[in-house]
């Protein structure tokens, strides 16, 4: 029974609705043999490719939700690609990105027109750079978790998001990428935030006409690594 009085007499209230008496050893063993197992339910089958298609797939999806995309060989070449997408959408050549340890350790000073700064967006930034956990190929979502690494401010305040995304990291579903998120960190040490992320932000609610950027960025460009 919970020490918190207000959830006690929440859950109380439920079991009182359901009518639910005696003794209900059974059904704490269901459910905690659910949890341990982690039973995955229906799974679609156009994820389940190579690992080469799964990139193609993931690619492919991004595109058909408005992302731009490209695909380099590695983090060295990242500063290079990115600046090129900035200069060819009239942008500054300015971004802020968090402290992950692959995007600090790419090139910058190949770059040096290129200015980045660490840290949290306050909303005056125009480019943010976020470094996803995993990518999901049977949606082209990318997932990011929340902290310094990559603040979840960057993924909704600048009006242009870059999202990278390893290759090795994009899985066939949601699925495989949450549960090498369970195995890297524990059950009970998962991040405070987890955000999947399709596309630019949208909206039909006015008229059902779509509106991009209605709650987060306008554009999103994906960079496959890898």
């Amino acid at each position: 029974m919970s020490t918190n009085p207000v959830k006690a007499a929440i859950l109380g209230k439920i079991r009182q609705s359901l009518k639910t008496t005696g003794d209900r050893s059974i059904e704490r063993e269901e459910v905690e043999l659910r949890l341990a197992t982690k039973e995955r339910g229906i799974m679609p089958k156009r994820g389940k490719v190579d690992a080469e298609a799964r990139v193609s797939l993931f690619l492919h999806y991004n595109q058909a939700v408005a992302s731009t995309t490209d695909r380099i060989a590695d983090y060295d070449a990242l500063p290079e690609a990115i600046s090129d997408y900035l200069r060819g959408r009239n942008l500054p050549q300015r971004l802020r990105m968090g402290q992950d340890k692959r995007l600090i350790a790419a090139s910058w000073d190949k770059v040096p027109s290129l200015e980045t700064s660490i840290g949290p967006s306050d909303g005056s930034d125009l480019v943010g750079l976020s470094h996803a956990l995993g990518g999901v190929a049977e949606t082209g979502t990318a997932i990011f978790t929340s902290g310094r690494d990559n603040p979840t401010t960057l993924n909704f305040l600048p009006e242009t998001h870059i999202i990278v995304v390893d290759a090795k990291d994009i899985a066939s579903d949601y699925e495989s990428v949450l549960d090498r998120l369970r195995n890297d960190v524990g059950d009970a040490q998962m991040p405070r935030v987890v955000n999947m992320i399709t596309g630019p932000s949208r909206s039909g609610d006015i008229e059902q006409t779509i509106l991009l950027g209605a709650h987060g960025p306008k554009f999103v460009h994906v960079i496959v690594v890898g």
